[in-house]
């Protein structure tokens, strides 16, 4: 009868968000044959990331403004940006800056002026099999294989069009 009443209750949801919900509510089938559940597991929320059309401008604001403890710039010139990372202690934000032609950020500072959130970054334990089980889900990603990100781990991101607009950064913990 729950099972019944979850579905119904998930039917207007993206795919991220019914995963999610059915992952959280789901048992494994055929526990007597000792089928394992999910290979991985999601972590916590490893940061926010912010576009900013002015890096000096928006790392003052939060170091000099907010009190926050902030990094150095790193150009990341695989990923097309520069990096601040703001500290606050249960999580950071992680502040974008195009860097070369061809930025994704440079796209989305010229739609968004002001700059704005751009994704949201949360870890997993196992990213090879999260990625495997999400495409095996009809949940799209950015790119074939995962790529190596700003804290020196293999990142994926999620196509925002399956997970309720938002730009999904997978990070292996």
């Amino acid at each position: 009868m729950a099972s019944a009443a979850l579905k119904v209750a998930v039917t207007g949801l993206s795919r991220c968000s019914r995963l999610s919900l059915l992952r959280t509510h789901s048992t494994t089938a055929n526990l007597g044959q000792g089928v394992p559940g999910s290979l991985w597991k999601l972590g916590r929320l490893n940061h926010i990331a912010i576009a900013v059309p002015d890096m000096e401008k928006a790392t003052a604001l939060y170091r000099d403004v907010l009190g926050a403890t902030v990094s150095d710039m790193v150009p990341l010139p695989e990923h097309g940006v520069y990096t601040v990372f703001v500290e606050l202690g249960n999580t950071k934000l992680e502040l974008l800056h195009p860097l070369g032609e061809k930025s994704p950020i440079a796209g989305f500072l010229q739609k968004n002026k002001s700059g704005g959130m751009h994704h949201i970054c949360i870890e997993v334990d196992n990213i090879s099999a999260a990625i495997a089980d999400l495409k095996a889900k009809s949940i799209r990603t950015l790119s074939a294989e995962p790529r190596i990100g700003a804290h020196g781990k293999p990142v994926m991101f999620l196509h925002p069009k399956d997970c309720d607009g938002v730009l999904v950064e997978l990070e292996e913990a």
